[in-house]
């Protein structure tokens, strides 16, 4: 089945590029209740999956054995910018468990937050791995790879730690993975259909404090997102201003190269996409238009604005152009 046309840019008039992809939204069964594109198309989620990554670390037992606050497992399933509200957290976490910097393997990274990386560079400091924006995941690979007694290199695909994220993976978006990629951090992301994602994220829209034990792992986190939307993504970070706009109805994450999904907890229903040509303003327009379908964001919201109706504009602040919701993609 061909992606779907979603998202369209306009310039004076002419349609300058467009963007398709694939999207669902499932019900609280799992079951498609709507779907644009492909569902069955099978994509590498990249970092929207990191709450099914960090359900083992909970599962475990190995977050409650140290301690991890609702902040930390908030950071386990960010993307973050690498601002100081996350390199702190993230530092003394490591501390706390007897680990370093070090220890961690996911690679140094330029923070996208612009106070941090002003701060480097007027002190002459290097990026570390801390400011890796996945180094919150890799905290809890390493606090799970403590509680499992697995050697250094838990990021290698038959690590310890590697297989518990795989086994969860699997059976929490009901499929087996058709294979797996290197991620930007250096760990496994392993393939899936889109469905099966949006199947997953149905999943932690259901999941409740009283069920059991991977319920209550999946409810966790799904709380901690919501109620640490800084900590994500960060300031100017489409999860994070989503996540605020929504009040509490979502928890949003996005991936690389264009995915996106969204845990609805009041509504009981998810929603995956992908956008296929990894546009990230294309995927944040379509995240924010289904969002909206979804009503638990008020189409007035200046959110809505700034990544789906609002003009394109000039570096002097002309009106230049606009999105579009492409015919058959309905907000």
């Amino acid at each position: 089945m061909a992606a779907a046309r979603m998202i369209e840019f306009w310039r004076g008039g002419i349609l300058e590029s467009e963007h398709s992809g694939h999207a669902v939204i499932c019900d609280e069964k799992g079951e498609i209740a709507e779907a644009w594109g492909d569902p069955e198309a099978v994509i590498f989620p990249r970092s929207s999956c990191k709450m099914l990554q960090a359900l083992p670390l909970i599962e475990s037992g190995a977050a409650d054995k140290v301690g991890l606050r609702q902040d930390q497992l908030a950071l386990s399933c960010a993307s973050h910018r690498g601002a100081l509200i996350h390199t702190v957290r993230v530092e003394k976490w490591l501390a706390d468990i007897g680990l370093s910097e070090a220890d961690l393997r996911c690679g140094s990274q330029v923070p996208s937050d612009h106070e941090a990386r002003d701060l480097l560079y007027s002190t002459r400091q290097k990026p570390c791995q801390i400011h890796n924006n996945c180094s919150g995941k890799h905290a809890g690979f390493l606090t799970l790879n403590q509680h499992l007694g697995g050697g250094s290199e838990y990021v290698e695909v038959d690590h310890p730690v590697q297989r518990a994220v795989k086994a969860a993976f699997e059976e929490v978006t009901g499929e087996a993975s058709p294979g797996y990629g290197i991620d930007g951090c250096s760990a496994p992301n392993f393939a899936t259909s889109l469905h099966a994602l949006g199947r997953a994220m149905a999943f932690f829209a259901t999941a409740r404090d009283g069920g059991p034990a991977r319920q209550k792992a999946a409810h966790r986190l799904t709380q901690a997102m919501m109620a640490y939307p800084e900590l994500i993504s960060g300031e100017g970070g489409a999860c994070t201003a989503l996540m605020r706009a929504t009040e509490g109805r979502a928890a949003v994450k996005t991936g690389a190269e264009a995915v996106f999904v969204a845990i609805l907890p009041e509504k009981r229903r998810s929603i995956a996409l992908k956008i296929i040509d990894g546009g990230t303003r294309a995927s944040e327009a379509a995240i924010t238009a289904l969002l909206v379908h979804e009503g638990v964001l008020d189409r007035d919201h200046p959110v809505v604005e700034k990544y789906l109706t609002g003009p394109l504009l000039s570096r002097r602040g002309w009106r230049t152009g606009e999105r579009r919701l492409a015919p058959g993609f309905t907000a």
